[in-house]
């Protein structure tokens, strides 16, 4: 993904943002956590973007990637005729954060007001213009290369009426954590996700889980 970005999305940029900015360049980066991120530090005048390697995990999953913006995306703007999959998802993301990048270039971010219009038009035009496309195309013949496998099957949205109306506060539930089962009882039920408590050997721990990744247990 950093490499895509920095290929596919900067290089045919750059002139243009470094006009806008003399000097500026661009790192992209792997985060160990699920944050993922454009910013701009203005002494080296250097963007940087942070992929989550957490988040490239949740997006391999339709119960972890429904939560993302990336996902309510492209379904409702129709990016990728509206298909959820990986490999639409990853490739999405890439363009996503670049757009922040776009957007911070032409002085459109603002405190409180970073998913504006000017925001969705620079990210609309990248689908519209075919780099998105190109993006997808090239993350796919690179993850191909290197035996990793970036599924195109698509998954669907989860109803979250119906997943929300499954839960109540002061439910037994577990969900799966890293490599083990973590145990809690639900505190708050809130639009998408679960407030868990740990209980026993997992008290003190607190989890906004999403809906589709809990279980009852008795």
């Amino acid at each position: 993904m950093c490499n895509v970005t920095e290929q596919i999305l900067w290089q045919p940029a750059a002139n243009r943002v470094q006009a806008q900015a003399p000097g500026s360049t661009l790192v992209c980066r792997v985060g160990s956590g699920q944050a993922t991120y454009h910013r701009f530090d203005p002494q080296p005048k250097q963007h940087q973007i942070t992929y989550g390697l957490r988040m490239i995990q949740a997006k391999h999953h339709p119960a972890t990637a429904s939560g993302w913006l990336s996902s309510r995306e492209i379904h409702r703007r129709g990016y990728f005729g509206g298909e959820l999959n990986t490999l639409n998802l990853l490739a999405h993301t890439c363009c996503h954060e670049f757009a922040h990048l776009l957007q911070h270039s032409a002085g459109h971010r603002f405190p409180g007001s970073v998913h504006n219009r000017h925001f969705y038009n620079i990210l609309d035009g990248l689908h519209e213009n075919g780099e998105a496309g190109v993006v997808r195309e090239v993350l796919a013949e690179h993850a191909e290369q290197l035996g990793i496998d970036l599924s195109k099957q698509p998954f669907e949205m989860p109803d979250l009426k119906k997943q929300k109306a499954g839960w109540n506060i002061g439910e037994a539930v577990a969900f799966d954590h890293g490599l083990r089962e973590f145990q809690g009882e639900i505190t708050r039920v809130n639009r998408k996700t679960c407030t868990v408590d740990g209980t026993g050997r997992f008290s003190g721990q607190r989890y906004r889980v999403p809906m589709p990744m809990l279980r009852r247990v008795r």
